[in-house]
């Protein structure tokens, strides 16, 4: 699926229930969080991850996983999140990711590659 076509595709999905919707773009990943309503007019929480990844021919496609989330499971579901991004805080050591500015070129062994 072209980018085009997601965006496309996107709206077509939303047939008039979206009552709010919130992108939030992280690193190659993009969560959106979109409320919606049921034919009673009630509400529930769609929670989309989103990775764009490249095919061997060189088309653009998105990965998508989708939860819905009940509004009589908010705050469970709100504690459950809290209580596991506490406990990774609080135990996992921050890891950077990127090479220091001080780091130098100098030290590749090219026979080890």
């Amino acid at each position: 699926m072209y980018f085009e076509d997601y965006e496309n595709a996107g709206a077509a999905e939303r047939n008039g229930d979206d009552v709010y919707s919130k992108p939030v773009r992280a690193g190659k990943r993009t969560y959106f969080f979109d409320v919606k309503s049921t034919k009673g007019n009630d509400y529930y929480l769609t929670i989309t991850e989103s990775k764009r990844r490249v095919e061997r021919d060189g088309r653009y496609v998105y990965d998508k996983h989708k939860i819905f989330l009940y509004k009589e499971d908010f705050e469970k579901f709100a504690e459950g999140l809290q209580d596991v991004v506490d406990y990774i805080k609080a135990h996992c050591t921050v890891v950077e990711s990127r090479p220091s500015s001080e780091s130098s070129f100098s030290d590749v062994d090219f026979d080890e590659l």
